[in-house]
């Protein structure tokens, strides 16, 4: 059990408190931890379908959901959205069942490591099209303009121009990250972004555009925390550009011909979950952190016994969960 007595309980440089921290160290430590688990278990052939992993990317997903609630705010993802689906708080547990294909999987098995959804928190879904995301946010933002809840929309997602024009001309409360991790599949960035950055593209549409250090978590938390603000009191969306490294390939199986060293080195010298060690070494003890890493060891080792002792999906389930009434 964590230690949470001797956690600070005052906010510390950051603006967080101890219970805070331990919360995105545990979250960080989640992703990566379910992550590297299901490249073990790709590999024994026994999950159907197509997995790309978020490991090395922790520190995007927990500094920008850190914001968010999961009653009123709403984010999209992409094909590589686990990492986005732990930060908003989609039970671990259900979404491993739904990547083994199983009946208690989050979507009943049928959605698959790209399609994991749960509208209870926020979370719209994965999305195999790339750059589908973007349009979605667009919706849900106004919706909660027009609601004036304050929700906002935030989306971990490469953007697409007309989704970028559409949130500024409505002044939409919408958070658009763009998950830079250097490729588009095997192609560099740096082939294929022209004015080579692209929260630059962000002034063509009048809104703010910010790049921030990825291996970084307070650097994206504070960059998300301006920008959800910003949202929430009306000052229209923002564009942030995360730059990092995926620790995997593109999917599993990727051979990576296209990388040299840099994943060595992104592990050895910028990891965003050593980092964050580091970085509240004041304020919360090895034996509290030590003591998460425990937990969640657990807690994915359970989550994948129980995936793999659940029942797939029959026939006799092929034609449900196809549309839903709202009458």
């Amino acid at each position: 059990m964590t230690d949470t007595l001797r956690t600070p309980q005052v906010p510390d440089e950051h603006g967080l408190d101890g219970p805070a921290l331990l919360d995105a160290y545990r979250t960080m430590r989640t992703i990566r931890d379910f992550e590297e688990r299901l490249h073990a278990e790709f590999a024994t052939g026994d999950i159907p379908g197509f997995v790309h992993l978020y490991a090395g990317e922790e520190a995007s997903a927990t500094g920008v959901c850190a914001h968010l609630d999961d009653d009123r705010d709403v984010i999209a993802s992409t094909h590589r959205g686990h990492g986005h689906c732990i930060a908003k708080h989609v039970d671990v547990k259900s979404m491993m069942a739904e990547i083994y294909g199983r009946t208690t999987g989050a979507c009943r098995g049928k959605g698959g490591s790209m399609h994991i959804a749960d509208l209870s928190k926020g979370m719209l879904g994965a999305n195999g099209i790339v750059g589908g995301g973007p349009p979605l946010i667009c919706g849900a933002a106004l919706a909660a303009k027009v609601r004036g809840d304050g929700g906002v929309g935030g989306s971990n997602q490469g953007t697409t121009l007309e989704s970028l024009n559409l949130a500024s001309v409505w002044q939409l409360p919408a958070v658009f990250v763009a998950e830079n991790n250097g490729y588009a599949e095997a192609t560099s960035a740096e082939w294929s972004v022209g004015g080579g950055s692209i929260a630059a593209r962000a002034a063509a549409f009048g809104m703010p555009g910010v790049t921030v250090d990825g291996f970084d978590f307070f650097a994206v938390h504070r960059a998300a925390g301006e920008a959800v603000e910003r949202a929430r009191t009306g000052g229209g969306p923002t564009l942030i550009e995360v730059q990092l490294t995926r620790y995997y390939g593109h999917f599993e199986g990727d051979q990576q011909t296209y990388r040299a060293d840099e994943v060595r080195h992104a592990r050895a010298e910028l990891d965003c979950i050593e980092r964050f060690r580091e970085q509240v070494a004041g304020h919360l003890t090895a034996a509290q952190l030590d003591a998460v890493d425990a937990e969640v060891a657990r807690l994915i080792d359970e989550a994948v016994s129980q995936a793999r002792a659940a029942p797939p999906p029959t026939a006799a389930d092929l034609e449900t969960d196809v549309y839903i009434s709202y009458l």
